[in-house]
């Protein structure tokens, strides 16, 4: 490792995140170049990225088990889905390459579950007319990103574990390097690259219940927005409709495709109410506002089994043991574990929990940054659940995601590729980078201010939670958007009991706190000026869909003066807005 007091390590791309999205794209530029030098940062160990926890599947017009399945179709649900939001030219590429990409993952080693005639298992997933979900049990992102890493190893990858990227070095609209922070040693490095692809996750931990990993702060989002960059469709934040009761940890949709009931404290499959043809397998957005709904009325249970309470049950009990235990047996353990439930003679509380961002970094099909509608960033990539390249629009369907990383990776590894052919490595003048990281350390490290940093966090979780959740409000939001300043001017005012430089978590949670603020001010923004209600942007003063005035993508910029937004149109070159209905 250089020494991180000169100005740095030169890469010809530097890939920031250890997930999906950024091992599958590091897997294409080895394979397109193969003596390509790549820096791969992580914050954590590559394998304890948040693709891990990805349980359902991966969606895919194999026809393993219906063969009147197309991608045409899959296109249609993504788009209903997405309450026509999602740009249709990159809902076509998305359904048309999954059938590739998963057998290409199948080629890799990925141990996806089998029918008995040996081909990959299909099964139902909500928002889907078909069964097209390819999985591997209930462990399927799990399955994927063990392959990929060892393939990355194989291939000579130079992983930075446990590095924390503090900022984007964007100079004249080209993105040249990064600077990043050593969690084990408090070190810092520049690094200079042709080229820097964003694949940095999402940011649940925004909110106070979430199915999301700790690491999931949105710091990636934020460092973009903190250069000047813009973000498209924050307001758009998925709540998955069954989060384990209170543990807020996710329980997969897969269950629901097995043909697990949801029913209320009168063991009532209440469904039936709001989404009839597909019940339990309606879209998230709907589900979640059904469970919301139900809890409001006075309908949820209590652990006592009494009505009034915070939650709803999952029932698996029809099921029996010996499916549940095949197919969902993670859903088991984590029920078991985390609420004392057996799923096979109990069924298991649940509520919805903060899940998914349908917004982040604006990309073109190839992954590349958007610094306006029509403008591009030179050298400057992004894919994954931290982009939005726009599959999902306001709501995504559940075993979309793992396929857009893989998709989309692969696209922008080949981009980055093609790029290389002709980028040289930028003229930088590191030393000021370096110098202003150093003194943003040393800042933190000397900070002795009266609040500590995890009762600011929990505070901007709970705003968030409270004034922008599944269901909305201009008088509810404009209340939050006050609160999160006066936890701004907070967060200045935080101590560091530990002023080490070895193994500080607490520097980490310093910066990932600003990052969850920058965040939480863009969905704010973004869902005050939005006055309608779309997928899971749900507005009680605006209740109906308004395509005259929001069927456009918003683009929100960052400023110390306040967030500013302009509009930008969708893409509907393959299906007309219709009604949304189930």
């Amino acid at each position: 490792m250089a020494n991180p007091t000169l100005p740095g390590q030169d890469h010809d791309v530097v890939i920031v995140g250890g997930g999906l999205a950024g091992c599958r794209a590091a897997l294409e530029l080895c394979r397109k170049l193969p003596d390509v030098n790549i820096a791969l940062i992580a914050k954590t160990h590559p394998i304890r990225s948040h693709s891990v926890a990805a349980q359902g599947g991966i969606a895919a017009t194999l026809k393993n088990v219906d063969d009147t399945d197309t991608w045409e179709a899959h296109a249609f649900d993504t788009v209903k889905g997405s309450d026509f939001l999602a740009d249709q030219d990159a809902v076509a590429i998305l359904t048309q390459e999954a059938p590739d990409v998963v057998i290409d993952l199948e080629h890799l080693g990925v141990l996806f579950s089998r029918l008995p005639d040996g081909r990959i298992a299909q099964r139902a997933f909500g928002g889907h007319s078909h069964n097209r979900t390819c999985y591997a049990a209930d462990k399927t992102g799990h399955a994927i990103l063990h392959e990929l890493y060892c393939n990355l190893l194989k291939y000579g990858v130079q992983f930075y574990e446990e590095w924390y990227v503090m900022r984007l070095i964007l100079e004249d609209n080209q993105a040249k390097g990064v600077v990043l922070y050593h969690i084990r040693t408090g070190s810092i490095q520049v690094i200079r690259a042709k080229a820097v692809m964003f694949a940095t996750g999402g940011y649940g931990r925004v909110f106070n219940t979430t199915s999301n990993d700790y690491a999931s702060t949105g710091d990636g989002l934020a460092m973009t927005a903190m250069a000047g960059l813009p973000l498209e469709d924050m307001e758009f934040v998925q709540f998955h409709p069954t989060g384990l009761y209170p543990a807020g940890v996710l329980i997969s949709e897969a269950v629901r495709g097995e043909g697990a009931y949801l029913i209320n404290a009168e063991g009532e499959r209440f469904m039936a109410r709001y989404a009839p043809s597909r019940m339990e397998l309606a879209p998230r957005d709907i589900t979640s506002r059904a469970i919301a709904t139900e809890i409001r009325a006075g309908r949820g249970a209590n652990k006592d089994g009494s009505a009034g309470g915070p939650f709803v049950y999952l029932d698996l009990r029809h099921m029996g043991r010996e499916k549940i235990m095949s197919r969902v047996p993670f859903c088991w353990e984590e029920s078991h574990r985390l609420a004392g439930v057996d799923a096979v003679v109990e069924p298991i509380p649940v509520r919805p929990t903060v899940h998914y961002s349908m917004g982040g970094i604006p990309v073109t099909t190839h992954g590349q940054v958007k610094s306006g509608a029509d403008q591009i960033v030179t050298g400057f990539f992004a894919a994954g659940e931290t982009s939005c390249v726009s599959v999902h629009g306001a709501n995504r369907l559940g075993s979309n995601s793992l396929l857009e990383c893989v998709v989309y990776g692969r696209r922008t590894g080949a981009a980055i590729a093609n790029y290389l052919q002709t980028a040289k490595l930028p003229e930088l003048y590191a030393q000021p980078y370096y110098q202003t990281a150093q003194a943003q350390l040393d800042n933190l490290r000397q900070k002795n201010g009266p609040y500590r940093i995890a009762e600011i966090r929990q505070q901007v979780q709970d705003c968030l939670t409270e004034h922008c959740g599944v269901f909305r409000t201009a008088e509810l939001m404009a209340e939050g958007f006050k609160q999160l300043q006066a936890l701004q001017a907070k967060a200045e005012q935080i101590r560091l009991d530990d002023a080490g430089l070895v193994w500080n978590t607490e520097i980490t949670e310093a910066l990932e706190l600003q990052s969850l603020i920058i965040v939480g001010e863009m969905i704010l923004t973004g869902a005050l000026n939005r006055q309608e209600s779309r997928g899971a942007h749900a507005r009680e003063d605006y209740p109906n869909r308004d395509d005259e005035k929001f069927l456009k993508h918003t683009f929100a910029y960052y400023s110390q003066a306040g967030v500013q937004l302009e509009y930008v149109p969708v893409n509907l070159s393959l299906f007309p807005p219709q009604e949304r209905k189930y």
